[in-house]
C-alpha cells in the first residue's frame, strides 16, 4: 500500500481548537450513532455514555472535547456544521434534557455521562475514547466501540486494520521512491500527487476540492484579521491579529515592504480563529493550522505570477510531504509533540513554496527536510489544556516593518532556500 493520503483528507475543513481533541472525537461520535442507525439499533437506545482516556481526558476541557463529542452524537459534521452549534453542546446541556442522537432519536443525557480517565492510556494511542449505547433494561451495552484520534482529525476504530481514509492502494512509500518516480517520469512531486489523487476522483473534482480548501483558508485568515476581543478559555488572552493588520495597513502607506510581517499576521489570524473554535483547515493539524495558509497567502499576495493553479500545485506538493511524515513519524501532537504538528506543517509549507518557485523534486524534498530538522524535539506544555499563549507569543508589540523594496529580500531568500542543495 502506498503512503499517499489524499490532499482533500489531509487538508480537511473543520473547527477549532484541535484536530485531535475536537474534530477527531466529533467524527468518532458521529460515526458511532450513524452506525447505530444503519444497523437498526438506534430506536432501541435509551442512554449513551462516553469515556475519554489519556490526552483526550487530560486536556479535553481546554480543547472542547466533550462539546465536540456531544455535537457528534447529535450527528453534526465538523466540515459543515455551524461552529456555534458545537460550543456549549456538553458544557451547557441541562442534565436530563433530551439529546437527539443522529439528529432524530432523543434520549435523556447528563453531563456525567462523559467521564474522564486522564491517567489511563490505552496501548494503541494516547488519544482514545470509548462510546457505549444502552437499551432500557439489558445489563450489557447494546453497542460499544473504542476509537483513536490519531492526528489531523483522522480516527481509527479498535479492531479495524491499519488502512486509513483517503490512503492510496499503491504508489510511493518513501521519499527515495517518490524522487525516483519523479526522475523516471520527468514529473514534479505535485504531478505524482496528482496521479495519486486519481485513485479517488477525477482531476476536475480534485481541483474543486483544492479550491474549496483554499477558499476556507482565505475565509479563516480574513475572519481572524478582523476579530477583536479575548480568546475563550479563561486565560484572558487578547486577540492581536486585527491590531497587527491595522499596524501593517498604516505602514504600507509609508511605502514599507511589509510582506514578511503580513506572513506573521496571516498565521496569527488562523491561530486565533482556531483557538476561538472557528472554521479552520487542518494543515496537517489544527494546532499548526496557521503555518501553511500563511505561506500560501504570502505566495498569493506578494510573489509575481501567483495563480490558482499554483495554489493547487502547492497543496498537492505539500500533501505528498505530509503523507510521508504521517506514515513514518506522526502528525499527532499527543504522540510526537509539537514537532509532529509544527514541524510537519513547516516541512509541507517549505516544499509547497519551493515547488511553486520552480524548485526541482530533490530541491523540494531538501526544503522540506531543512524545515523539519529545525523542529525536531519541539514540545509544548499547554496551560489549562490550552495552547493560546504559544499561539500569541511574540506579537504583543509589533515591530516597525523593515524598509526595503517589495519582494527584494523576502523573495530572494525563499528562492535561495528552495534552490540550495547539500
Amino acid at each position: 500500500m502506498g503512503v499517499h493520503v489524499s490532499a482533500l483528507e489531509l487538508f480537511s475543513i473543520g473547527i477549532g481548537p484541535s484536530s485531535s481533541h475536537t474534530v477527531g472525537p466529533m467524527r468518532a461520535a458521529r460515526a458511532f450513532v450513524l452506525e447505530l442507525a444503519e444497523t437498526g439499533l438506534l430506536p432501541e437506545v435509551a442512554r449513551v455514555e462516553a469515556v475519554l482516556y489519556g490526552s483526550l481526558a487530560a486536556t479535553g476541557l481546554g480543547h472542547g472535547t466533550p462539546d465536540a463529542l456531544v455535537a457528534g452524537l447529535r450527528g453534526l459534521d465538523p466540515e459543515t456544521c455551524d461552529p456555534a452549534d458545537v460550543r456549549g453542546a456538553w458544557s451547557e446541556h441541562p442534565d436530563g434534557a433530551p439529546l437527539p442522537l443522529a439528529g432524530s432519536h432523543a434520549v435523556p443525557f447528563n453531563r456525567a455521562d462523559v467521564s474522564f480517565e486522564s491517567f489511563t492510556r490505552l496501548p494503541r494511542h494516547p488519544n482514545a475514547l470509548t462510546l457505549r449505547a444502552w437499551s432500557a433494561h439489558a445489563p450489557l451495552p447494546l453497542a460499544e466501540s473504542t476509537y483513536y484520534s490519531v492526528g489531523g482529525g483522522f480516527i481509527q476504530r479498535e479492531g479495524d486494520g491499519p488502512g486509513e481514509r483517503g490512503r492510496t492502494a499503491s504508489g510511493y512509500t518513501t521519499a527515495a521512491e517518490l524522487l525516483a518516480e519523479c526522475a523516471a517520469t520527468g514529473s514534479s512531486i505535485g504531478d505524482v500527487a496528482r496521479r495519486a489523487e486519481r485513485e479517488f476522483r477525477s482531476d476536475e473534482e480534485t481541483d474543486a476540492g483544492l479550491d474549496a480548501i483554499w477558499a476556507a483558508m482565505r475565509e479563516c485568515v480574513t475572519a481572524g484579521l478582523h476579530a477583536d476581543g479575548e480568546l475563550p478559555g479563561g486565560l484572558r488572552v487578547r486577540r492581536r491579529a486585527s491590531g497587527l493588520r491595522r499596524h501593517l495597513e498604516a505602514a504600507a502607506q509609508d511605502g514599507h515592504d511589509t510582506s514578511i510581517e503580513w506572513l506573521h499576521a496571516y498565521a496569527l489570524a488562523v491561530n486565533e480563529e482556531n483557538a476561538a473554535g472557528g472554521r479552520v483547515v487542518t494543515a496537517p493539524t489544527n494546532g499548526a493550522a496557521g503555518i501553511l495558509p500563511a505561506v500560501l497567502h504570502y505566495y498569493w499576495n506578494f510573489l509575481p505570477g501567483a495563480s490558482a493553479e499554483g495554489v493547487r500545485v502547492f497543496l498537492l506538493t505539500a500533501s505528498a510531504i505530509g503523507s510521508l511524515v504521517k506514515a513514518h513519524a506522526s502528525i499527532s501532537g499527543a504522540e510526537g509533540g509539537c514537532q509532529a504538528e509544527v514541524g510537519s506543517a513547516c516541512a509541507m509549507a517549505a516544499a509547497g513554496l519551493c515547488a511553486v518557485l520552480g524548485g526541482t523534486p530533490p530541491q523540494v524534498e531538501n526544503a522540506a527536510e531543512i524545515a523539519m530538522e529545525h523542529h525536531l524535539g519541539l514540545t509544548c506544555d499547554p496551560i489549562a489544556g490550552l495552547v493560546q499563549i504559544r499561539a500569541s507569543s511574540g506579537t504583543q508589540s509589533p515591530r516597525r516593518p523593515r524598509s526595503r523594496r517589495r519582494g527584494s529580500r523576502s523573495t530572494a531568500t525563499a528562492r535561495t532556500s528552495c534552490r540550495s542543495t547539500r
